[in-house]
């Protein structure tokens, strides 16, 4: 049995248009090519997980204006790359994070996207495209992950 507890807790947001697609995010100041991914992030001590991916969701994007589609049932795991544990500080002392996935749909206009509404700039460019393609942009150590994702999520798709 996993322990848990050598995980961050962090949520992840898929973000679906009216027209089936998800929102793309690529990392600011991140080489190609896989540096596109969901908007995702720490969860706070004592923070309620569906209030952390509103959250997240505004800060790295700007956006508000959703509804709720759906939620992963349980947590989706990923360990943090060899390369990365180099610097245990960065970590925390973590194995890798468990992701608690929501869905929502978007239901304003793409101009309330704007990557400038934090001052730390998490996306540097964002685009819509198929929930298909996720496995394909995502980093390779999180790519069992977004299989997960995209699995739990595909029936809100396009």
């Amino acid at each position: 049995m996993t322990d848990l507890t050598l995980y961050r807790p962090n949520v992840g947001v898929v973000l679906f248009n009216a027209d089936g697609q998800v929102w793309y995010g690529r990392r600011h100041a991140t080489p190609g090519p896989y540096n596109w991914q969901f908007p995702q992030g720490g969860v706070d001590e004592g923070e309620d997980l569906m209030d952390a991916a509103r959250r997240e969701l505004r800060e790295e994007t700007g956006v508000g204006s959703v509804e709720l589609l759906g939620r992963t049932d349980d947590w989706i795991l990923y360990d943090f790359p060899p390369e990365a544990m180099n610097n245990p500080k960065a970590w925390r002392g973590f194995k890798g994070q468990k992701q608690m996935w929501f869905a929502f749909r978007f239901i304003g206009q793409d101009g309330e996207i704007d990557l400038d509404a934090q001052d730390e700039v998490e996306f540097d460019a964002w685009r819509w495209g198929d929930l298909s393609e996720a496995c394909d942009l995502i980093v390779p150590f999180k790519r069992d992950a977004y299989a997960q994702v995209v699995k739990a999520f595909a029936r809100f798709a396009a």
